[in-house]
């Protein structure tokens, strides 16, 4: 893992061996941050695997409930709501709300052929960006675009302290 470092000069190392030394307790901090995520990982994985049969079945009991309370609601709605769409209860209340309108695609591609062969192009969106990459390509015809910079030569510190990658079989 790299780290970029911003520190104050009186904090800085004096010697080699002070930068070697530090470069070393950064890897060992960064490792011991690894191994603390990993166990608190697996701490929540133990909860969620202890508590995933309780929240299966309360999941399970709400589902049964909500659709018995929609079967006496359907087959009592107008005494519920007269010509509203919402019945206060005491304990909660009922609502049907109409979802808006949407629209589904399946084999985007092949819509988008259609349409264009039926010349229906208010149903394709173009969108227009700028091309970042074509810049690049060509700095210096960039350059002269108002409101266009060309950032080159900015330089990272990066500390990689040395490390053995182990991978476990599986």
């Amino acid at each position: 893992m790299a780290t970029r470092i911003k520190t104050k000069a009186a904090d800085a190392p004096q010697t080699m061996a002070q930068v070697q030394s530090d470069i070393r307790k950064i890897g060992d901090l960064q490792r011991e941050h690894g191994r603390v995520s990993a166990d608190l990982n697996d701490q929540v994985a133990k909860l969620t695997d202890a508590a995933a049969p309780m929240l299966k079945d309360l999941q399970e009991q709400v589902a049964s409930l909500q659709k018995g309370v929609q079967i006496y609601c359907e087959a009592n709605r107008e005494e519920l709501c007269g010509k509203g769409k919402t019945a206060n209860l005491v304990t909660g209340e009922v609502q049907w709300r109409q979802r808006p309108p949407s629209v589904k695609v399946t084999g985007v591609d092949a819509v988008i052929a259609w349409l264009k062969n039926m010349g229906m192009n208010a149903f394709i969106r173009s969108k227009e960006e700028i091309n970042k990459e074509a810049m690049l390509n060509e700095p210096e015809k960039a350059k002269g675009v108002p409101g266009v910079s060309i950032v080159t030569g900015v330089e990272d510190f990066v500390i990689v302290p040395f490390e053995v990658d182990t991978e476990v079989a599986a």
